[in-house]
């Protein structure tokens, strides 16, 4: 068995120096997996917005209905392409307490954001699941029709968007965001924005932290080519949902300070030095 060590400054890897591979025929068949999957899920968007959505729209013509109908139906979708990951020997995912994940209602979720499919893990265990997308994802292709469905573009207005922020959460869905803005850096996590913090003032609705340790997501992060893999080992995401924050202590302060206060508080709850058990070198 690999030898599974937590972070210390004295690893002779990194996320930035990983270790040679040592398996090549298994380190192919990961990337093969890893293109067969991202395949899988674009021929299953396809489908989705073709058949899938048109029925539902027929059993759910309210448009509140349709909208909790297809979190849902996306959410299950989601689980099943983490199942096919996990069966090809891609992935592993481990969670702290997935009871928790699916009893979430009306709570902000902020997480730290290692990886491409962040969002697609907190999708699949939280049922009931908004989240704001990339304006190129709501472009003129068939992912358009999911996105502008389902959830909150980045092309629209900050006044816009806010209103659904806070429209969604009030209907009881969970909003999903990444107080980073993007993806972290191998060599540690960007400095958080206070968006997430100003939603859930506006909304009143609790702040739920979610850290996502596991190891290496070389080849899914940012600019990383499509034939990249973890050196040595299948990608896995370990999650761990947190205390949750309520903001009754923070409505008496200005709401600037308000919203700053809360990002450093959630910055520091998610950091990697206070989350080190769960970020793995493996050698």
């Amino acid at each position: 068995m690999p030898k599974t060590e937590t972070v210390s400054k004295t690893n002779a890897y990194s996320f930035e120096n990983p270790p040679p591979v040592k398996n090549y025929p298994l380190y192919w068949w990961h990337i093969f997996v890893k293109i067969f999957s991202f395949a899988l899920f674009g021929a299953g968007t396809v489908l989705i917005s073709i058949i899938a959505f048109p029925v539902m729209k027929l059993l759910f013509w309210k448009k509140e209905k349709f909208r909790k109908a297809g979190h849902r139906f996306i959410s299950v979708m989601f689980r099943f392409f983490v199942w096919v990951m996990t069966i090809l020997g891609g992935m592993k995912l481990t969670v702290n307490d997935k009871k928790k994940f699916r009893s979430l209602k009306s709570s902000v979720v902020v997480a730290n954001h290692p990886s491409l499919l962040d969002v697609v893990m907190l999708i699949a265990l939280i049922p009931d699941a908004d989240c704001i997308v990339n304006s190129y994802l709501a472009g003129k292709n068939i992912v358009h029709i999911i996105v502008s469905m389902l959830y909150i573009p980045t092309s629209l207005s900050h006044d816009e968007i806010m209103q659904k922020c806070i429209a969604s959460l009030k209907s009881g869905s969970n909003l999903i965001i990444f107080p980073e803005g993007t993806r972290s850096l191998p060599s540690g996590q960007n400095k958080y924005k206070k968006g997430a913090a100003r939603v859930a003032l506006s909304a009143d609705c609790p702040i739920v932290p979610v850290y996502i340790g596991g190891n290496d997501k070389r080849g899914l992060r940012k600019h990383d080519s499509m034939f990249k893999f973890n050196t040595r080992h299948r990608y896995h995401y370990d999650m761990h949902i947190k205390e949750t924050i309520f903001l009754d202590k923070y409505k008496e302060l200005p709401s600037p300070a308000a919203a700053k206060r809360i990002t450093e508080f959630v910055s520091q709850i998610l950091s990697d030095e206070n989350n080190k058990d769960y970020i793995k070198f493996y050698q």
